[in-house]
């Protein structure tokens, strides 16, 4: 991790394609790439001002790899801190794999993955949460997600935490002082100040440990257990939302006997739908696993479905109003979503009488797709995503989630040292517990080398 020497990658996804991008960083790099770029105007690439674009040729005795864009970032103006050129060339795979062996075998090195922004997190150039967020932005795959790493590459939950922790550290500062004073019977760091400090800091721990479930789930896709009776058209209602035939559809009851998942887009949140086996009194052994599973399903899901026949529903609705509060009582900290499906066969008589048997009743039909894009609304009205309007700092992080658990478990126990008025030297180590955990977030503690290797092997080679 502290090898000053020069790496290179392609930085573009690997394949063929118009143009790609072979990114070279470390002091030698601009020197290295001179010896083989020549440039149309004849001027020397190692003479040029940073963030230049040059054309030309890659040559190597005397044989023309391929004409190419060269743009040079001098340090410290670069993304990893270091010298950077980064070579376009045509899409060929065989040009990239030429150029990429020509500077191996001339004081390059391949990078490891994410290799480059491990050296842009070490020279300075971002913190550790900044850097972590940089791999989400790739990998996001809904406007949500890509928000919240773009909010969070800006330095999110770094400016929640920077002015706190630097207050903490003053207080600690005058707190290890009196200790050096501790038998003169001194304070210097004002209690009251240090009481309202320890309550903030408890406060926003608070806010952005609550954040991470919804966090997680927007990034990772919004869980929603589809369950029902055997049936109903859940698997149709899955392949309506999806647009696709995922999942078999089958007049012969329990033909899912397994949870089937996909994911969907709706308005930038991306929403994870899972089709459930039928839920049912049965014998056989396979199927009533299926409902186990049903089950299990809707209790770690955000979100849940439960869908009816509406023709069953008008003929015996006691029944299914008992269900409907079965299901509601079962998952009590869940929202529930009561759908009546099949209201294509109803007739309008009967259509309107089952909106005033069910508050907030759903009417829908999988099989003509009518009422679908109003249940699209109506999922993207119950997520939350005030959050996300209002810029707010939201953790999606792991790590991250773990470090603030033990940073608020440390100022806790500060807190209860404080209200027990115990000696000061008995709670200084939890106020260092707990800067040192909120250090670990963005990197300004020293953390083990293990946690960064494994950090920044999740990204991709290039980054």
């Amino acid at each position: 991790m502290l090898k000053q020497d020069t790496i290179i990658a392609l930085a573009t996804p690997a394949g063929v394609g118009a143009i790609a991008v072979i990114r070279i960083s470390g002091d030698d790099a601009i020197n290295i790439v001179s010896k083989f770029f020549k440039s149309i105007s004849g001027k020397k690439l190692n003479a040029q001002k940073t963030h230049t674009i040059h054309l030309g040729h890659i040559v190597t005795e005397d044989v023309v790899l391929d004409e190419v864009l060269v743009s040079v970032f001098k340090n410290p103006k670069s993304y990893t801190g270091e010298n950077v050129v980064e070579i376009s060339c045509h899409g060929s795979t065989y040009i990239q794999q030429e150029i990429i062996q020509l500077f191996l075998a001339n004081g390059c090195r391949m990078a490891d993955n994410g290799e480059f922004t491990m050296r842009a997190f070490l020279n300075g150039k971002m913190d550790l949460s900044q850097a972590e967020a940089v791999a989400d932005v790739i990998a996001s795959n809904s406007s949500a997600s890509h928000q919240m790493a773009i909010q969070q590459m800006r330095g999110g939950i770094t400016n929640e935490l920077k002015e706190l922790r630097t207050k903490l550290l003053d207080f600690a500062a005058l707190i290890e002082l009196e200790l050096d004073f501790s038998g003169e019977d001194v304070e210097f760091a004002d209690r009251t100040q240090f009481k309202e400090l320890v309550a903030k800091i408890t406060y926003v721990l608070k806010r952005l440990i609550d954040s991470f479930a919804f966090g997680n789930a927007m990034k990772n896709g919004i869980p929603v257990a589809i369950i029902g009776e055997p049936n109903v058209g859940k698997s149709t209602l899955l392949n309506a939302l999806l647009n696709e035939e995922k999942a078999i559809v089958s007049d012969i009851a329990g033909t899912t006997r397994d949870a089937i998942e996909d994911e969907i887009s709706i308005d930038g949140v991306l929403f994870r739908f899972i089709d459930t086996a039928g839920i049912r009194e049965t014998q056989d052994i396979v199927e009533s696993i299926g409902i186990k599973k049903a089950y299990e399903k809707a209790e770690k899901a955000q979100l849940i479905i439960f869908l009816i026949d509406a023709n069953k529903f008008i003929h015996s609705s006691d029944t299914f109003i008992e269900e409907i509060e079965t299901i509601k009582k079962r998952f009590p900290n869940k929202r529930v979503l009561v759908i009546a499906n099949k209201v294509d066969t109803l007739s309008c008589h009967d259509s309107s009488i089952l909106q005033f048997e069910v508050d907030d009743l759903f009417l829908l039909s999988a099989k003509q797709n009518e009422g679908l894009e109003a249940l699209k609304k109506e999922l993207t009205s119950l997520v939350n995503i005030g959050a996300l309007s209002n810029n707010e700092t939201i953790v999606t992080n792991s790590r991250h989630f773990e470090a603030l658990n033990n940073a608020l478990a440390a100022i806790n126990s500060v807190q209860q040292g404080i209200d027990l008025e115990i000696s000061t030297d008995l709670f200084a180590i939890d106020i260092r517990e707990c800067l040192r955990h909120l250090g670990t977030i963005t990197g300004d503690y020293d953390v083990d080398k293990d946690i960064l290797g494994h950090i920044f092997s999740n990204f991709c080679i290039g980054k």
